[in-house]
């Protein structure tokens, strides 16, 4: 069966605004059923976990839930999914805790694709530790990561390697299988950023070769919290604990202070939301996750295929990167014009999109500020072929 991009259109309130909304790098819009749960969740009697009476039991039951929706999001166990306000906290915690016994000559990996997020905690902890920094570099004609260069950068002194996924400016989506493999050879850890990848794509923690996988709901739709899932859960054990709870165990270890229940049970409502997206899939939620997003992926690599003929069809504007797989994320230049001046002239014409000096991460690699910035967009689960005429017709006029 075809994706219903009208019928998910209709679970999302926010699109009566009557904007483009190709925003979705921010993070994508609410549907109905997790604004839902949220409010119901504040309206419900919840206290702490720990008690016998049922305020208490409601309380540890969302939190069984959210780790419960979140291994099934990609494959793992929920023993070994840990919950915070963010994926870049929880990534910074993650950092404290794994360098604890790094030391000088220990090497960390990290790439020019990445976001900040699976980055700057892996710089500071090299810089507390005295442990070096190698950098994996980006083709800047196509954007891609090419794999055959961490044959060279990977050694034994190699600790961690940190990757994403897909990038949410260029939609570049590495060969994880390739990389993890050299990093097994390695004895290297692999943490991987798939927030950007999470809404697009099905996800396999095995498959992908990740030590840690980490999450941020906020990117399909759910509320904002994010989650780090372990592949093996016996390692959060291993790991110097953060929770003011002495006696805490698993993921507990590195949860600090109590957890927002009705952001949790938004996150339950989100998971349940990416499972039903394709009305055809059937089975256990971890099946419906798999069919549906499969169906996503498919649906929306068609539509940015389209986009992608139509703008560079237009002589004044220069998409950025071509790769071979991708998320639908996308950057481009307007000839002549500011990036800036471009998303204010969008804007006039009711799309939603985000200028980006260049200054900084994919853009300062490959001399983006140098033209004047890029226009970033990112196509959503609602996005349909409509909208994507809206935009290069008000591309177009720029010419």
């Amino acid at each position: 069966m075809a994706f219903d991009v009208a019928r998910v259109r209709g679970l999302f309130p926010a699109l009566g605004d009557g904007w483009v909304h190709l925003d979705a790098p921010a993070g994508m819009q609410v549907p109905e059923q997790v604004a839902t749960a949220v409010s119901t969740a504040l309206r419900a009697p919840v206290s702490g976990p720990g008690g016998i009476f049922p305020a208490s039991q409601r309380a540890q039951g969302i939190v069984d839930a959210a780790r419960r929706s979140v291994a099934d999001l990609v494959g793992g166990d929920p023993a070994g999914v840990v919950l915070g306000p963010s994926s870049a906290v929880l990534l910074q915690r993650l950092a404290d805790a794994m360098t604890d016994d790094w030391f000088m000559g220990d090497e960390v990996l990290v790439s020019r694709l990445d976001h900040p997020a699976n980055i700057a905690p892996w710089l500071r902890a090299t810089q507390r530790t005295g442990s070096a920094v190698k950098w994996a570099e980006i083709d800047i004609e196509t954007c891609e990561l090419p794999s055959w260069q961490f044959d060279e950068l990977v050694t034994d002194r190699t600790k961690l390697i940190a990757i994403t996924a897909a990038s949410g400016v260029v939609g570049t989506r590495p060969d994880l299988g390739k990389i993890s493999a050299v990093a097994r050879a390695h004895g290297s850890l692999m943490v991987v950023d798939a927030s950007a990848a999470a809404p697009f794509v099905p996800l396999d923690i095995v498959g992908m070769g990740a030590d840690v996988v980490a999450l941020s709901a906020g990117q399909w739709g759910g509320p904002p919290v994010g989650a780090l899932v372990f592949r093996d859960p016996s390692v959060l054990e291993r790991l110097p604990s953060v929770s003011v709870d002495p006696m805490a165990r698993g993921p507990e270890r590195l949860e600090l202070g109590p957890h927002a229940y009705p952001m949790l049970a938004g996150l339950v409502a989100s998971v349940e939301y990416l499972a039903d997206l394709d009305d055809a899939a059937s089975g256990t939620r971890r099946e419906r996750l798999l069919t549906s997003l499969g169906s996503v992926k498919a649906y929306q690599a068609g539509l940015l295929a389209n986009l992608i003929n139509e703008l560079r069809s237009l002589r004044h504007v220069m998409v950025i990167g071509d790769a071979m797989r991708r998320v639908p994320a996308l950057a481009f230049s307007i000839a002549g014009v500011k990036a800036e001046d471009g998303v204010e002239h969008l804007a006039s014409r009711g799309v939603c999109a985000f200028a980006d000096p260049g200054q900084y991460g994919v853009f300062s690699v490959l001399g983006v500020g140098e033209i004047g910035g890029a226009i970033r967009i990112g196509l959503a689960h609602y996005t349909n072929a409509v909208e994507m005429d809206d935009l290069v017709r008000a591309v177009a006029e720029l010419g």
